[in-house]
């Protein structure tokens, strides 16, 4: 099992000496994934959307250890001029690598995503201006983020009809809690996993990396938030303790874990060493088939 460490906060509220230091006590514990995007957090007063990036490039320059990680960014969901997310044009994309290699400080990342959809634009265009990157050796993966099921199945299909890189990622919010059917995610352009979801993942053999993993430490000690709110919460929260008090483990480490065993990536932001470690130690958390199937059917 593997966690990619998420880097939203890095450079914001998690300043650049405390990020170095969360940085290298990941790797130092084994870690080598890296998620950031080219717009964390430009929500925050004062804050561009540059930061993350800045962050891990700064890191990766001051440590020389670029070949070591595996780097993923994003675009898509930056603010333009007037606000509204840059979109998934082939200038955007071309513009955006552009900047996002220059932060990061290197040539190439591992894996690229488009951050968020945009039907504004033909899907020709996205997926042509993607493999573009590819072969000009800046992306050497490309993902999916926020995007219906149907639409990845669609871009995949016309981009091996083209002869393009196809999407071998989709990155999408999951945690072992679920939302309320039919409720809206109160973040703009967060998409949830739903079964139909999984089913499609596993069926083309794609690999999910899953956001908001551990609900903002609400499985610790803050409120759910309103979405998670119904019966069907109260009956995995009881088997969720359950099961991390006969495996002497935390609850956190149980959901890390959990998601693992399916083959996902979970991704977690920290901003404490003892969250990471708490974190990192879920990758060495194996869970009986038994237990599994408890967290997956609870009474």
């Amino acid at each position: 099992m593997q966690i990619a460490l998420g880097a939203l906060s890095f450079g914001s509220t998690v300043g650049e000496r405390d990020s170095f230091a969360l940085l290298d006590r990941f790797v130092a514990a084994g870690g080598t994934l890296i998620d950031t995007a080219n717009n964390y957090a430009y929500w925050i007063d004062g804050r561009t959307g540059d930061e993350s990036e800045q962050t891990v490039g700064a890191w990766l320059a001051a440590r020389g250890n670029r070949d070591q990680v595996f780097l993923s960014t994003k675009a898509g969901a930056r603010p333009d001029a007037s606000g509204a997310w840059e979109g998934l044009s082939a200038p955007v994309l071309a513009a955006a690598i552009e900047g996002s290699l220059r932060r990061l400080r290197t040539d190439h990342v591992d894996l690229y995503w488009a951050h968020v959809e945009d039907r504004s634009v033909p899907l020709e265009e996205t997926l042509e201006a993607l493999d573009a990157l590819h072969r000009q050796g800046r992306a050497v993966r490309l993902g999916a983020s926020n995007h219906p099921a149907w639409r990845v199945e669609r871009a995949r299909a016309l981009a091996t009809a083209r002869g393009w890189l196809p999407y071998s990622h989709v990155q999408l919010r999951h945690s072992y809690l679920r939302p309320r059917p039919g409720a809206a995610l109160p973040e703009a352009g967060h998409r949830q996993v739903s079964d139909e979801t999984l089913d499609f993942v596993r069926d083309a053999g794609l690999t999910l990396w899953a956001y908001s993993t551990l609900l903002s430490g609400a499985y610790r000690d803050k409120p759910l938030p309103e979405v998670y709110e119904h019966p069907g919460t109260t009956a995995r929260l009881k088997v969720l303790a359950e099961v991390a008090a006969e495996v002497d483990a935390t609850v956190n480490q149980v959901v890390l874990a959990w998601l693992g065993a399916q083959g996902i990536v979970p991704i977690v932001g920290v901003t404490k060493p003892e969250q990471l470690d708490e974190a990192m130690a879920a990758t060495r958390l194996t869970l009986p088939e038994a237990l599994l199937a408890r967290l997956d059917e609870p009474a």
